[in-house]
């Protein structure tokens, strides 16, 4: 008969094996690729940003990052499958305003907390919002673009990239200001909804700035006015929200990387660490400031910073999305 302390001796070994194991499989993380869940179409907002962080994270980790599009339900559907994931490492979500400050009050059955279901890993990157029209839009300014919706609300429709979307947020925030409720189409993802502005298919949208630069700097599309407290290199002769009339809007997209709950803390310093470094490589900078991204300093991107960031753009947008 086994005695109570040969057994507590066992078990206290098997717990010592264990830990040992756990230990292991951080120390030889990552072992093998990695794969980066993009919730939207590829070429929008996450994507862009998405795949040149992860081009430098890969080499810092020394493992490949697979950049994986999966669009739908403004990003909720892969975000939810991002959250359930084994929490190894091997699998991280892309995220937004969209899906991890919109989405809950957008839909009121969404299967994941983005305050609860995530490790936060780093904020990447923040871009500020365009009003872009079709380029035969009839209107050139802020202002006539103001008074022809309020005129035309029943003829004029809007592009987005899904309900609980960056783009969907923004023009949420601009219709309330303006007091308008017209058509709102989704798509899935922000490119596509400008490739239907470029074609004329629809008539404008709230983008960020590298969603929708080489098409304003092209001319296939027009840009009325940026939602930010200055004008951007990008884009220098589009004039400020404030500088046109509405200095009420104001708002910007960001963009993060995520991992499921619980995710080892040694796993989580080296991802960490990894997002950190490629933000601070210059090349990798100089890739995001030509597409009109605002690089966040380093205490504003940890992810102490960016936990904080989503519960209050949780509560700051559920006030103004429940009046919609």
């Amino acid at each position: 008969m086994i005695s109570r302390r040969l057994l507590l001796s066992g078990l206290t070994a098997l717990a010592g094996i264990s830990v040992g194991i756990k230990g292991a499989g951080a120390q030889t993380y990552p072992a093998r690729a990695i794969v980066l869940i993009v919730p939207f179409a590829a070429g929008g907002f996450n994507d862009v940003i998405v795949r040149i962080v992860a081009q430098h994270m890969s080499k810092t980790l020394g493992a490949s990052i697979i950049v994986e599009n999966d669009a739908g339900a403004g990003g909720t559907t892969a975000t939810a499958r991002g959250a359930a994931a084994a929490a190894d490492g091997y699998t991280l979500i892309a995220g937004s305003m969209g899906t991890h400050a919109a989405a809950p009050t957008q839909y009121p059955n969404l299967k994941y907390d983005p305050a609860k279901d995530f490790t936060p890993i780093g904020l990447t990157a923040e871009a500020p919002a365009v009003l872009v029209t079709r380029k035969n839009f009839p209107a050139n300014t802020l202002a006539e673009f103001i008074a022809y919706v309020k005129a035309n609300q029943d003829k004029v429709n809007e592009a987005h990239a899904g309900v609980g979307s960056q783009m969907h947020t923004y023009c949420t925030l601009l219709q309330s200001l303006l007091g308008t409720k017209t058509a709102r189409i989704a798509y899935r993802g922000g490119a596509p909804a400008i490739n239907d502005l470029v074609a004329g298919q629809v008539d404008f949208g709230c983008v960020s700035v590298n969603t929708a630069q080489a098409q304003i700097v092209g001319g296939t599309v027009k840009a009325l006015a940026i939602a930010s407290p200055e004008r951007a290199d990008v884009i220098k002769d589009v004039p400020t929200t404030t500088e046109a009339g509405l200095p009420e809007f104001q708002v910007s997209g960001w963009n993060a990387i995520f991992a499921p709950r619980h995710l080892p803390p040694a796993i989580h310093a080296k991802l960490s660490e990894a997002l950190s470094q490629a933000l601070e490589d210059e090349t990798t900078q100089k890739r995001l400031l030509e597409i009109g991204c605002i690089i966040p300093e380093r205490a504003d991107r940890s992810p102490e910073a960016l936990q904080r960031r989503v519960e209050r753009e949780v509560a700051r947008w559920a006030s103004l999305l429940k009046r919609e």
